[in-house]
Order: structure tokens, then C-alpha cells, then sequence
């Protein structure tokens, strides 16, 4: 903000208040602009994203080694059936992660998925529990079934509510953008109607004018060519030149 004007004579508190007025009406209405509140929804968006995915990652790592103890079923350190057991988890998680990350997709456009996609992604979550948790319920550790219970329930409860919650930002998003189109139109006047595009002149159609304004009396030259028709400089020598000869042919004829 200014405190003085073009010729550096102090401003009234008047003018500073409009002043400020002017600026403040200006940023808010790009803050309403469609575009930016669309382009704000779409940065929580990606914000939630990265959040639930490294939920997911963390609650699907704190797994794998419960998976890979289950798989190996007491297999010596190092041995070959210890070593194949890691390959468990990721076989799983992996299928898991491929689900998601195509309905991170599917909800940005609500495209809905089948019923096999939900199963496989259901299937995949809950063999991640019960290999997680089936030796605490074995043993019968109520404290293991919890402590094993929660990452697998996590991830589960994540991946279904993150689909949800991209397809409700979704609608979020062409909620504000039609809402602050709308506000935009009572606001701001209604863009001009343009006329549709005019045809080009031609080089016949500008002869035709002079044609038209041309009498007997009068001398042919390039200034009242363009004087009557109105085109450019370089173009009314040919005209002139073009008019000239047809009124001589008219004339030899007469």
C-alpha cells in the first residue's frame, strides 16, 4: 500500500481506506476464482494421498516379518524354506498395493469398480490378518491378537476409506468450481456477445466496390481507389490498374 499518490501528495485516510478496499475486493476474487479453489482441493487431495499411503507402506512393513515368522514355521536361519518365507508377504502386499493404486485413479474420475477388485482387495487383507495374527491366537495371547490385530486393521480401514475419501474430494472439487462459477457470474457482467467472424475480402470483392462508385468523370488512381473501398495502400495500384482496364474494355465496346 501507497501513502502517496503520482504527484507525492499524502493520502486522505479516505483514500488509503479505498485504497485498501480496492486490493482487498482484487485478491478476493482470485481467491474465489473456480480455478484456485479447484487447484486447493486438488492440493489436500495429494496431501491425503501421501498420508494414507505411508500409513498403508508402514502398516504392510510392520507385517511382513510376522507373515515371514508364520510362513517359515520354525525354519532354521538362512535355510532355504527361511529365506522363500519373506516372499509371502510381498506376494500379498503387492496385489494389495496394485488395487489401490488403480482405484486412486478410478475414485478421481468415480469410475466404479467391479466386485472382483473389492473381493481380491478384501481377499488380500485378510489373509495379511490371519497370517499375522493366527500364532497369538494359538498361543493364546490376547495381548499378541491385539498387537497384531491393529496394523492389519489399520491398512484395511485405510484402504477402504481413502477410496471413499478421493471420490468425496472429487465432488468437492466440482462442488467449488460451481459454486464459484455461479458467484462469479452475480458478481462480475456477463462477457460481451461477439459478432461470428466476418469473411475475408477478396481482391474481387474490393474491385467490385470500385466498380460500383465508379462514374465516367471520374480519374482512376490508387488514392480514390482506396479512398471508396478502403483497402491498403499496396493493394489499390491493382485495383486502380484492374478498374482502369475494365472501364477502357467497357468503353472500345460502347
Amino acid at each position: 500500500m501507497t501513502n502517496q499518490d503520482v504527484r507525492h501528495v499524502p493520502l486522505t485516510r479516505a483514500q488509503l481506506l479505498a485504497q485498501d478496499a480496492a486490493e482487498a475486493a482484487e485478491v478476493r476474487r482470485f481467491q474465489t476464482h473456480p480455478d484456485v479453489i479447484a487447484l486447493r482441493v486438488e492440493r489436500v487431495r495429494a496431501q491425503v494421498d501421501r498420508l494414507c499411503w505411508s500409513g498403508i507402506i508402514l502398516g504392510l512393513a510392520f507385517t511382513a516379518a510376522n507373515v515371514q515368522w508364520f510362513a517359515a514355521a520354525g525354519a532354521e536361519v538362512g535355510s532355504l524354506p527361511w529365506l522363500t518365507a519373506w516372499l509371502l508377504d510381498p506376494t500379498v502386499c503387492l496385489v494389495l498395493l496394485a488395487i489401490l493404486r488403480a482405484e486412486q485413479v478410478t475414485a478421481r474420475y468415480q469410475v466404479p469398480t467391479g466386485r472382483w477388485v473389492r473381493a481380491a482387495k478384501w481377499l488380500t487383507l485378510a489373509a495379511t490378518y490371519v497370517m499375522n495374527t493366527w500364532s497369538s491366537w494359538a498361543a493364546g495371547s490376547p495381548a499378541g491378537v491385539v498387537l497384531h490385530s491393529v496394523p492389519p486393521l489399520v491398512v484395511f480401514v485405510a484402504a477402504e476409506a481413502v477410496t471413499d475419501l478421493r471420490d468425496k474430494l472429487t465432488d468437492a472439487v466440482q462442488a467449488a468450481f460451481v459454486t464459484a462459477t455461479k458467484v462469479m457470474e452475480v458478481h462480475e457482467p456477463a462477457a460481451p456477445v461477439h459478432e461470428p467472424p466476418k469473411r475475408r475480402r477478396l481482391f474481387a470483392d474490393y474491385l467490385a466496390d470500385a466498380r460500383r462508385a465508379w462514374t465516367p468523370d471520374v480519374v482512376v488512381t490508387p488514392a480514390w481507389v482506396q479512398e471508396v473501398t478502403g483497402c491498403s495502400r499496396g493493394l489499390s495500384s491493382r485495383l486502380a490498374a484492374a478498374l482502369a482496364s475494365k472501364t477502357t474494355e467497357g468503353a472500345a465496346h460502347e
